[in-house]
């Protein structure tokens, strides 16, 4: 009974990150998702689904780096990941935020010159 429990828990963590691997799939052919953001997300899937079937895979790894508890290697691996991930997000906001302030610079110029363009043409 002991060992059945673990299996489930396993087969259920495999259909899972399988779903989640197949949900990126279809973000990126329904364009939702750009290909170079899907890297990241396809990357931990893999991830996920090498940890679905290698159930001791985490303790070892953990082992490997003197990590005491494989939980706490999870959690610091994530933190991690995640402020990587927002340092990244903030990069690439910060270049849509130029480039918007840019862009509604050269539309105000562009509208200035077509409002010269009528009035010039109104006064003739």
């Amino acid at each position: 009974m002991n060992n059945v429990v673990p299996v489930k828990i396993q087969i259920i963590a495999i259909v899972i990150s399988l779903g989640f691997l197949a949900y990126i799939g279809r973000l990126i052919v329904k364009g939702k998702l750009r290909e170079e953001y899907s890297f990241i997300w396809v990357f931990g899937a893999l991830i996920l689904i090498l940890f679905s079937f290698w159930r001791e895979g985490l303790a070892v790894i953990a082992k490997l780096l003197g990590v005491y508890a494989a939980p706490n290697l999870v959690f610091m691996v994530a933190i991690f990941g995640i402020f990587i991930y927002l340092l990244h997000i903030s990069v690439v906001v910060s270049q849509l935020h130029e480039k918007n302030k840019k862009l509604s610079q050269e539309i105000a110029l562009l509208k200035n010159k077509i409002e010269k363009i009528i009035s010039d043409k109104t006064e003739k």
